[in-house]
């Protein structure tokens, strides 16, 4: 019952673009919008979804080498708060901190993490068309919050798409 309970609330899908660090990856989510909408005004207000996310890591500069490459995949799920338009189209600007678990350590570019359990926080920017088609850039930051060192994070420019069911 709470599986299909949580998935039928899945109302969109995402692919997503992304550079930064010798790095590149593709992402691909789904999200669910909350039914909450706080500091409302005439026009606009803040709103916020899940994002559910599954990316493939491409790194390019593997321990430090350029050329050599590593492969990781990434499983990762965010809140995200959106300030938005009351008609849900139209310019937003979001902001997200979530958990991404990553199949092996991020060691790209001189910048070797400690552990493969990230903390991917971000702040976007976009348009909603008409159509409901939704397409952000946003800048994404991947760090392990401290737990342990070295902690030295990664930051990638990322382009989205998404389009509701």
């Amino acid at each position: 019952m709470l599986a299909s309970s949580a998935a039928s609330a899945i109302d969109s899908y995402s692919a997503e673009f992304a550079s930064g660090n010798k790095s590149q990856f593709v992402r691909g989510g789904l999200q669910w919008n909350w039914d909450e909408q706080w500091l409302k005004s005439n026009s606009s207000f803040v709103g916020g979804y899940w994002d559910a996310t599954l990316t493939q890591w491409r790194n390019n500069a593997y321990q430090g080498v350029p050329g050599a490459t590593q492969n990781i995949t990434d499983v990762g799920f965010t809140p995200v708060f959106r300030w938005q338009q009351s008609s849900k189209k139209g310019v937003y600007a979001e902001a997200g901190i979530g958990v991404h678990l990553f199949s092996h350590v991020y060691n790209n570019n001189g910048r070797r993490f400690s552990t493969a359990f990230q903390f991917g926080d971000h702040l976007g920017a976009g348009y909603v068309f008409a159509s409901g088609l939704d397409v952000g850039l946003k800048v994404q930051h991947f760090s392990n919050g401290a737990i342990k060192r070295p902690n030295p994070g990664a930051n990638v420019a990322v382009i989205r798409v998404a389009y509701p069911f």
